[in-house]
């Protein structure tokens, strides 16, 4: 059973991958160097997703160290309940309200990006269109039957469907390049939760593949040193 399990959880995230292979993905182009994006995507995660998801295996304190942001400024823009700064990123909706409202609880999204991908988030987020027939009044291009409201609806606007396939969008409190970009902020966020470490792990390892070049060489001259009286 223990080695069915392990098995269970190691193909989840290939066949939520493969569920949606036959769907365009757009670029995310996140890029983790930008902590000005990160602190932004904090901002906006903060303020339209926090209060029903949250990012249950990161904490407030480690966020605003990596990132860059004082713990003043973590405390009075960025928490929304009574935790203290060192405590994990909890929602604020109790498990069975969200549940009772939703039809479910809504999915911690700490590990959504490494599970489908930065491109999936990206994507997902642009995705949503009006769809009157939907409890929510919203459907999703990368999610169908998705059944949660359009929580960006009134930065983006109102996305409606076209009979050949496009969404033309009315209204919303940015254009397209500035909605774009508050997406890349969010979804770069994300990315971020799903590794804190990533870019730390991807110096380390331009050092560890240095040190192997430099190995190989010193144990080929040892190798030509030890055979050569055997030649």
């Amino acid at each position: 059973m223990k080695k069915l399990l392990i098995a269970l959880v190691t193909l989840l995230p290939t066949l939520a991958i493969a569920a949606t292979e036959h769907v365009h993905l757009e670029k995310a182009n996140v890029d983790l160097h930008d902590k000005a994006s990160l602190e932004r995507g904090v901002d906006l995660f903060q303020h339209y997703c926090s209060g029903c998801h949250s990012t249950q295996y990161q904490r407030y304190e480690r966020v605003a160290t990596d990132i860059g942001i004082s713990a003043d400024d973590m405390r009075n823009k960025y928490m929304f309940t009574d935790a203290k700064i060192g405590e994990l990123m909890q929602n604020a909706i109790p498990h069975k309200d969200s549940a009772k409202w939703f039809g479910a609880t809504p999915p911690d999204l700490t590990l959504v990006a490494r599970v489908r991908g930065e491109d999936w988030v990206y994507s997902y987020l642009k995705g949503f269109y009006k769809d009157p027939s939907r409890p929510f009044g919203v459907n999703n291009t990368v999610f169908p039957s998705v059944g949660m409201p359009h929580v960006l609806e009134e930065l983006q606007g109102t996305p409606v469907k076209q009979e050949d396939g496009t969404v033309v969008v009315t209204g919303g409190k940015l254009n397209a390049e500035e909605y774009d970009q508050a997406v890349r902020d969010i979804t770069g966020f994300l990315v971020y939760s799903a590794e804190p470490v990533q870019l730390e792990r991807k110096a380390m390892g331009w050092w560890v593949l240095g040190f192997l070049f430099i190995f190989f060489i010193v144990a080929y001259l040892l190798k030509k040193e030890y055979w050569k009286d055997v030649h």
